[in-house]
C-alpha cells in the first residue's frame, strides 16, 4: 500500500503553546479518498525520529494504518532527529531525564487527538514504540482509547527513572490502572544491558499479578535490534521481521477490526490434553 508522508504543529499546552511535531504517515489507496483506517502512535527512542523511525512507521502505514509520530523533545529544541554519535547519545538521554512525564503524557494524548480528528481515520487506536518509545508506549497503555500497544525494549520501566522525579509507570500498574484496558505485549532482548533479566522479571511479574492480558517476549538479541542503522552491530532484520508480524497480527485482531463493546469475564481455561 503506498504511504504519504506531512506533518502538524500542535501547540503545547504544558510548554507555553509552543509547536509541538507531530509527523504523520498515511496509506493512500488510489480513487478512494475517503478511505479510512485505524491510528497508531509509534514513539521514537531518544534520537527523535530519525531515518530508522521513521521506516518503522511507514512500515505499519503501508499495511493500512494512519501513523503519528511525536517529535518527543520539543521543549528543548527543534523537531529535526539527534544524530547517533556520542554528543547526542548523551543530549537524547539528558532530554529523557529532564522532561516531565506529565508532559511526556501530554504528547500522547496530543498525538491520539491528532489521530482522531483525521478524516482519515476511523478513532481506533494502538501504540508502539522502542527503547524511550517503549516507555512511552508502554505509558499510553493506560489511555482508553488505546485498544492495543506493543512496547519494544521498555527503558526505563522497570527502574521507574524516566523523566524528572522519575516515574510511576508500575505503580499505575499496581494501583490497577492498565487492568481491563487494552490488549498489551512487551518485547525485550535477553542480552539487553538496558533492562536487565531482574528488571525484565520485575516488569513481567508487575503485569501478570495485576491481571493485566500480556505477551511477553523474550528473544536472543541486544537493546535496539530493530533499528536498521547505527545500531553498533545489533540490528537482526529476520528477528525484527517475525516480531514485526506478531505485531501486525496484534493490530490487526484488534484495532484492525471492529468487534464491538466487550462483554463477559474472561474463564479459566479448561485442562485439556
Amino acid at each position: 500500500m503506498l504511504v504519504n508522508k506531512e506533518f502538524h504543529d500542535v501547540p503545547s499546552p504544558l510548554d507555553g503553546g509552543r509547536p509541538h511535531r507531530i509527523y504523520v504517515i498515511s496509506p493512500v489507496v488510489p480513487n478512494y479518498p475517503q478511505a479510512k483506517f485505524p491510528g497508531v502512535v509509534v514513539f521514537s527512542e531518544i534520537f527523535q525520529v530519525t531515518g530508522p523511525v521513521e521506516r518503522f512507521a511507514g512500515a505499519i502505514a503501508s499495511q493500512g494504518y494512519v501513523v503519528a509520530v511525536p517529535s518527543v523533545y520539543h521543549e528543548f529544541q527543534g523537531p529535526e532527529a539527534i544524530p547517533y554519535d556520542t554528543e547526542g547519545t548523551d543530549r537524547g538521554n539528558r532530554f529523557k531525564i529532564e522532561k516531565t512525564v506529565a508532559a511526556y503524557d501530554e504528547d500522547a494524548t496530543t498525538c491520539i487527538d491528532l489521530l482522531t480528528s483525521l478524516s482519515n481515520c476511523n478513532g481506533r487506536i494502538a501504540a508502539t514504540g522502542m527503547c524511550l518509545g517503549g516507555h512511552l508506549a508502554f505509558r499510553a497503555a493506560f489511555n482508553p482509547r488505546v485498544l492495543a500497544t506493543v512496547c519494544f525494549f521498555g527503558t526505563d520501566i522497570h527502574s521507574a527513572t524516566l523523566g524528572k522525579g522519575g516515574d510511576n509507570s508500575l505503580a499505575r500498574v499496581r494501583n490497577g490502572e492498565m487492568t481491563g484496558k487494552g490488549e498489551l505485549v512487551m518485547v525485550f532482548g535477553k542480552q539487553d544491558t538496558h533492562v536487565p533479566r531482574a528488571g525484565r522479571d520485575l516488569i513481567r511479574a508487575t503485569l501478570e499479578d495485576a491481571k493485566v492480558p500480556v505477551s511477553f517476549l523474550e528473544v536472543q538479541a541486544q537493546h535496539a535490534f530493530v533499528r536498521d542503522e547505527q545500531s553498533k552491530g545489533r540490528w537482526d532484520a529476520a528477528l525484527t521481521k517475525s516480531i514485526f508480524v506478531f505485531m501486525m497480527e496484534v493490530f490487526e485482531r484488534t484495532v484492525g477490526r471492529d468487534l464491538g463493546p466487550r462483554v463477559g469475564l474472561t474463564e479459566e481455561p479448561e485442562h485439556v490434553c
